[in-house]
């Protein structure tokens, strides 16, 4: 049974309040200011209502989280992929970092805990099925996805804390006045990209980064069934 069939109409409810309306002014707050702003305090004071009315459309938190992410979920086209397993697992890859990359809070939520929107699996599904396709065990194929998944994660938290960190700045970061007061004489790699490294560092490289990633995961002989030396 879903959340909202669970609710049932409570005397007293705010006329105007709806679950719909709930969800809508929750996925303008996690948007705009990210998951840890998200509070039933902080939703009840967007949609001018008193706390407790929240509760007769969700039990926590947590539930409407849940929510929030099946909803997102379910807005997700499923496109044609590949039939190659190797462009499938890649095409996928970029696909799940481009989507999350622009809702960064469903990030934050799944870093922080164990919630899952069901409708979002396939993702899961299509890249261990791709990692079996190449010739790896489902134990390889699960480790393969994990790898991958961390990989992702890890990639668009610190983008996320930077996107944070320079929207705070007034100028030059931390990190690049560290690296621009480096000497040659104990970091000459460092000191002499340091008029550079900001442009480096800011680069957008997920594509060729997930690719080179993927290609070592599938290639390594340390994880492959029956497919050493495979091209």
């Amino acid at each position: 049974m879903t959340a909202e069939k669970s609710r049932t109409k409570a005397a007293g409810r705010p006329a105007h309040l709806s679950l719909d309306a709930i969800i809508v002014a929750a996925e303008h707050i996690l948007q705009a200011e990210g998951a840890g702003k998200l509070s039933m305090r902080r939703l009840a004071n967007e949609l001018g209502s008193a706390p407790m009315a929240l509760y007769y459309h969700v039990r926590n938190k947590d539930e409407l989280l849940l929510l929030l992410m099946e909803a997102q979920a379910r807005r997700i086209p499923r496109p044609e992929l590949p039939e190659d397993p190797r462009e499938r697992l890649i095409a996928v890859s970029i696909m799940l970092y481009e989507l999350l990359a622009d809702r960064l809070w469903i990030v934050q939520v799944v870093a922080g805990g164990d919630l899952i929107a069901p409708s979002a699996l396939w993702f899961v599904e299509e890249m261990i099925g791709a990692a079996e396709d190449y010739g790896h065990t489902p134990e390889h194929a699960v480790y393969i996805y994990r790898t991958v998944w961390f990989a992702i994660v890890g990639d668009l938290i610190i983008r996320a804390n930077g996107k944070q960190r320079h929207g705070r700045a007034t100028g030059p970061t931390y990190e690049d006045q560290v690296v621009a007061g480096l000497t040659s004489g104990t970091h000459p790699r460092l000191a002499a990209l340091a008029d550079r490294w900001a442009e480096l560092n800011g680069r957008d490289t997920h594509r060729q980064g997930l690719t080179a990633v993927i290609d070592g995961l599938l290639r390594s002989e340390e994880t492959v069934e029956g497919r050493q030396g495979a091209p």
